[in-house]
């Protein structure tokens, strides 16, 4: 391995110590993100048919994706006025306190959906104003020239905590519901130890300006930009449609037969493709032709998602699980480097925020469409639309969005507002 494709860690111990935190609260967040799926099914089914049961583990995406949508505005432009260590810190102990209460609430002797829904939208609260501030900290760390090697590492740190974590949750809501929260809530407190080591100026230079104002210009600078517009969109729609994470419960339980511990063993499927994908990643990064790569990872994504429907063998709908996780690390890494790259880091914020919001919508909001298409055309069928939806995006996305096609990371820069972003063609 080439020393110029590993990014020297002891150089840079701040960044280190934010993968770190990246790195605890991905596990922490995947930990109760399965054992919250896994608890709301297990105790819907005492009561209520398959269908439904799928429904109100969709629901859990729902809650959690009103208050990011009504909040992720103000943390962008949060993110670009105060200390983003900070940030990360309170979001770090608000998250943490999430955890705790879903514990006590689990232990007691018939727990309480409707305590569960509110916990979830509070920590949905949290996640809202992290997500900008963990992604625009980032590059203040780093120099430029190596910017897409550490975007590829933050992947696979995070890659590497997807697999972690939902392997942890499966295990320990299978012995102790309670006890996989209290876990969770102790990664959360890890994470912010780690982040709150970090020595360097986090504080973004903030030129002043009332917050509507900020946020409208954030806004209006991800609509001009057409290559940050077509990635954080395109996401948006392929993992809106072709997402199966809601309905894992589904099959694991009624499908694949397999029950809890299988069900984190699937629920760690798409990381551990994705985990190997951000390993290649965060050495070979993609330079060229990496719009192009992006489409083509979301078709895959798709074809993917289409295989693990119609499978009814366990090992088939791992490798089905893995490939679309691998395909997904591909449009992580080529969305993220892009924002970063074009984007000036007094926006970084704001940008991030919209990208946020994006992505939160893919993924709660996601699981609602699933728990929705599921009621009516059962799980497996609502695996297929949406696979199906996500390969016709890639060729909707390439016609709209030329300059995201044609994008090279190696060539793109920082676009200014009003500026146009200088896209070269290969030589």
């Amino acid at each position: 391995m080439s020393q110029d494709n590993v990014l020297p860690f002891r150089k840079y111990p701040d960044f280190t110590l934010l993968l770190t935190g990246r790195f605890l609260s991905t596990v922490a967040m995947l930990t109760q993100s399965v054992t919250l799926g896994w608890q709301v099914y297990s105790v819907a089914r005492l009561e209520h048919t398959v269908a439904y049961s799928s429904f109100l583990v969709g629901m859990i995406g729902l809650v959690q994706f009103v208050p990011m949508f009504a909040f992720v505005l103000l943390a962008g432009e949060t993110a670009d006025r105060y200390d983003r260590r900070k940030i990360l810190i309170a979001c770090c102990v608000l998250q943490l306190g999430c955890s705790a209460g879903l514990a006590f609430n689990a232990a007691a002797q018939h727990p309480s959906i409707l305590a569960i829904f509110s916990i979830a939208a509070l920590f949905g609260v949290g996640r809202a104003f992290t997500m900008p501030a963990s992604a625009s900290l980032g590059p203040m760390l780093v120099p430029r020239e190596i910017l897409p090697r550490a975007i590829g590492w933050n992947t696979l740190a995070m890659q590497t905590g997807m697999v972690i974590g939902p392997w942890l949750g499966g295990v320990l809501c299978a012995v102790s519901v309670p006890a996989s929260y209290a876990t969770a809530a102790a990664l959360y407190l890890c994470a912010a130890v780690a982040v709150s080591l970090i020595t360097a100026n986090t504080k973004p230079d903030h030129k002043g300006g009332g917050r509507l104002k900020l946020i409208a210009e954030g806004l209006s600078y991800v609509w001009s930009n057409k290559i940050v517009f077509g990635a954080i969109s395109l996401d948006l729609f392929a993992v809106l449609l072709g997402g199966v994470t809601a309905l894992l419960p589904v099959f694991a339980r009624d499908v694949l037969h397999i029950g809890p511990d299988g069900f984190g063993l699937l629920r760690s499927g798409p990381a551990i493709g994705g985990g190997l994908m951000a390993l290649a990643l965060s050495t070979r990064p993609i330079q060229r032709n990496a719009g192009f790569w992006m489409l083509v990872s979301v078709a895959i994504y798709g074809f993917a998602t289409i295989i693990f429907a119609v499978s009814t063998w366990v090992s088939i709908s791992m490798v089905a699980l893995a490939i679309l996780g691998a395909a997904d690390a591909v449009s992580v890494f080529v969305r993220q480097s892009l924002i970063q790259i074009v984007t000036p880091d007094p926006m970084r914020g704001r940008v991030t925020a919209v990208s946020s919001l994006f992505i939160s919508a893919s993924n709660e909001l996601g699981e609602f469409e699933s728990g929705v298409a599921a009621r009516f055309l059962g799980p497996v069928g609502a695996a297929i639309f949406g696979g199906v939806g996500s390969i016709a995006l890639t060729g909707i996305w390439a016609k709209l969005f030329p300059a995201l096609r044609d994008a090279h990371l190696d060539t793109v820069r920082v676009e200014l507002p009003g500026q146009k972003v200088e896209v070269s063609k290969p030589g």
